[in-house]
């Protein structure tokens, strides 16, 4: 699913961490700058049944957790609501992106539902994703990733020198007068 020349990237966080947060802020300047970011950022938690996410495309809230149930606590995240959230980025993608943003890896995606639809189509259109992996699932995104991930720290730094490095090998892809070595061999 995955080769040496995708571009994709897991933001690595830890309890204490807000990757949401970090992937908000850098959607937003990326945007405020002219590039076209697709994808969704978490918000709301489980805790308030409030989890949802933010096509950061668009700027809709989508509601992600099941409706609560009478006397329940904490919520359920709504796998069909999942699935209709990744459609709407799915299809969003048909009008062309600079990169994609996914707001998480976890046990639906290890299992082969979830996004990873999202991401599978993102790479094989050649757009670079970056993905909020929690530390304890790192080891089921590597196998899910083929190993062809670059691991970044849940730190605006990173995401920012990872993204540099993205954009100028894409504008070096594309510009019409360079061709590279890798593309003579291919």
């Amino acid at each position: 699913m995955f080769d040496a020349q995708c571009d994709l990237a897991a933001l690595v966080y830890d309890d204490n961490d807000d990757p949401d947060a970090v992937l908000r802020a850098f959607a937003a300047d990326l945007k405020a700058h002219g590039a076209r970011v697709v994808g969704m950022v978490q918000t709301g938690q489980c805790a308030d049944s409030s989890l949802s996410a933010v096509l950061v495309h668009s700027g809709e809230t989508l509601l992600l957790a099941q409706p609560p149930r009478e006397g329940a606590t904490g919520c359920k995240l709504d796998l069909s609501r999942l699935q209709a959230a990744g459609v709407r980025v799915a299809d969003a993608l048909t009008e062309g992106a600079d990169l994609v943003i996914v707001n998480r890896f976890g046990k639906r995606e290890r299992d082969g539902k979830g996004l990873g639809f999202v991401i599978e189509r993102a790479l094989d259109a050649d757009i670079p994703v970056v993905i909020a992996v929690s530390r304890s699932s790192f080891a089921d995104w590597i196998k899910f990733a083929g190993g062809m991930s670059v691991k970044l720290a849940c730190d605006r730094h990173a995401l920012d020198a990872w993204w540099r490095n993205v954009s100028l090998r894409t504008a070096a892809r594309t510009a019409p007068d360079h061709t590279t070595v890798c593309e003579v061999f291919k």
